[in-house]
């Protein structure tokens, strides 16, 4: 995926799913649905996610209030100079859509812009998500990264992404343009993930 360009209006730059498959952590094994990959043409999606997808562990990943995981692209390059930096990766290649464990690549919306409780609105389709929460990531986010502090990173820049609800099932297609509705407005995704880190460097 390419260096995430200007992004004036809100859009969905790419739709991704993936079975859940084997993954090494910490020196086990353990089954795990992070792996995504981009998709061609529209994609159903409902109550529990998108067609296609999986995930193994439904008590930090999946069901009705974190049915759909979005991820905006901006953060992306930080992401492949941290690696770079880290020694994960040998190469300067750009992270692909997916990468993060996201079903939805978006750009237009960061954290600092989404609230717990909006709703996106997809154009060309009848699908309403409504933002839940931000992601809180695990050992698996981390071992995928190849950087020992990955999650706390994540956590404590409010790089999180947010999970979505699917309040009205559709279809989503890559390239379409989403609208941000406001909902009660108070707690933005980017407050909630860092009151979380608050919390746990406090605790």
């Amino acid at each position: 995926m390419p260096e995430p360009a200007p992004c004036p209006v809100p859009r969905l730059l790419s739709v991704n799913i993936g079975a859940a498959r084997l993954l090494r952590v910490g020196g086990r094994t353990v089954l795990s649905g992070i792996r995504k990959s981009p998709v061609d043409g529209p994609v159903a999606v409902g109550a529990l996610g998108l067609a296609g997808d999986e995930q193994a562990d439904l008590n930090v990943h999946g069901g009705l209030q974190k049915a759909v995981y979005a991820y905006p692209s901006e953060h992306l390059p930080y992401w492949q100079a941290a690696r770079r930096a880290g020694g994960a990766s040998l190469f300067d290649e750009a992270l692909p859509a997916g990468f993060m464990g996201e079903n939805l690549t978006i750009c237009g919306l960061l954290e600092s812009d989404v609230w717990i409780g909006d709703t996106l609105h997809v154009d060309g389709s009848g699908c309403v998500l409504r933002v839940t929460m931000p992601r809180e990531p695990c050992g698996k986010f981390t071992a995928v990264m190849g950087l020992a502090d990955a999650a706390q990173r994540m956590v404590r820049e409010a790089r999180s992404g947010f999970y979505l609800a699917v309040e009205v099932p559709g279809d989503l297609r890559a390239g379409s343009a989403l609208r941000l509705m406001p909902g009660p407005r108070r707690l933005s995704v980017a407050e909630a993930i860092r009151g979380k880190w608050a919390r746990h460097r406090n605790g």
